[in-house]
């Protein structure tokens, strides 16, 4: 017993130790993030820019995998992976693949990630590498004419998700349960009935996200209300939620999402048009999805993208084609921090976020 008793003082000590060194890490980001530009003795946090020579490709797919490492997805068929920081892009993009779209990818390591074409019928695709790119697996291909793919999202390394506008008045799901390499459609007896014109918005791969081993919400706009629907067991069923960002056209509604538990999420949107306000872009829940409420401050335009600060219980970056913005308080309130265009962001447990957007931009958030 005395043996076991040190044990478990031994491992609380070692947990204890990580904690703090997360909590200093974490203490420093937010603090960087939180720097007043006027006064700062030292540069103010900012996306700097990694040249991927792609300029004619628009990344909106994005999956960072820690400061050293993230993978895009872009028009054109285009995938590429750095391992250097973004000092060095290699295109992995897979062979024959230069008319698809790809919107969304999700990256286990530096090797192992799997990418998703959007489209109607068979330009829906999916491929998996296990080799950092140099080939690639299609494991799936649509052949619904009328199911049109838009996001993916994980669990964990086997079990993710991905989603299709409405067939048949109620959105599809495809499930894996082996890291992407084969799925299957899931019984859509689970899925409310769609609304009229409702669909997902293909914007920054962030319309379908998952949170825990079983939590997923998906984002929707076009109807009358822009809603958040959220399954408990991993695609079966789902529950709708209205949420308060503007809806009502094809163009307006919730273009992504974040939770950073199974409780607290962040949803940004709006109407993506350049000509047209967006009032409301943002909104908070703090009950896994059931209710939300506008922020207090929201983005000044329509935002494609967000992700929370890892370990933050209050700090997320959101992007848009305007602009980057930042709350400190869960979603609250936002103020803008730079005016770059961006459609995407993604962040790292080693604290370390990454952005993509038009004309090849990609960018690593840096002091």
């Amino acid at each position: 017993m005395r043996r076991l008793g040190s044990t478990r003082r031994k491992e609380r000590a070692r947990r204890t130790g990580r904690a703090a060194a997360v909590g200093v890490a974490c203490t420093a980001a937010l603090a960087a993030l939180t720097a007043g530009s006027a006064q700062a003795t030292t540069r103010a946090p900012h996306w700097a820019v990694k040249d991927t020579g792609t300029p004619d490709v628009r990344f909106r797919g994005l999956a960072a995998v820690d400061r050293n490492t993230a993978w895009l997805a872009g028009t054109g068929g285009t995938v590429l992976r750095t391992t250097d920081g973004g000092t060095s892009w290699q295109n992995v993009s897979p062979p024959g693949a230069a008319d698809l779209q790809f919107r969304d990818v999700e990256a286990f390591d530096a090797r192992r990630a799997v990418v998703l074409a959007i489209g109607e019928g068979e330009a829906s695709r999916v491929y998996r590498t296990d080799d950092g790119g140099r080939t690639w697996t299609e494991s799936f291909r649509n052949t619904d004419p009328a199911a049109f793919y838009d996001c993916m999202a994980f669990f964990d390394r086997r079990h993710g998700l991905a989603m299709s506008d409405p067939v048949d008045g109620r959105f599809r799901i495809l499930s894996t349960s082996d890291g992407g390499r084969s799925w299957r459609v899931l019984p859509e007896d689970g899925m409310p009935a769609a609304l009229a014109g409702e669909a997902g918005f293909a914007a920054s791969g962030q319309c379908l996200v998952a949170s825990g081993p079983k939590d997923a919400w998906l984002a929707t706009g076009g109807g009358a209300h822009a809603r958040v629907l959220h399954s408990t067991d991993r695609g079966l069923t789902w529950t709708a939620a209205d949420t308060t960002i503007p809806a009502g056209d094809p163009a307006k509604g919730v273009f992504a999402l974040a939770f950073r538990d199974r409780a607290h999420g962040l949803a940004v949107g709006g109407d993506y048009r350049p000509d047209q306000v967006s009032p409301q872009a943002a909104a908070v829940t703090q009950d896994g999805g059931r209710g939300w409420r506008t922020a207090a401050a929201p983005p000044p335009a329509y935002r494609s993208g967000v992700a929370w600060l890892p370990h933050s219980r209050t700090t997320a970056l959101a992007v848009g084609p305007t602009g980057t913005d930042l709350t400190t308080d869960g979603g609250r309130t936002w103020r803008t921090v730079d005016t770059g265009s961006y459609d995407t962001v993604d962040c790292t447990p080693d604290l370390s976020c990454w952005a993509a957007g038009e004309q090849g931009r990609a960018a690593r958030l840096e002091n």
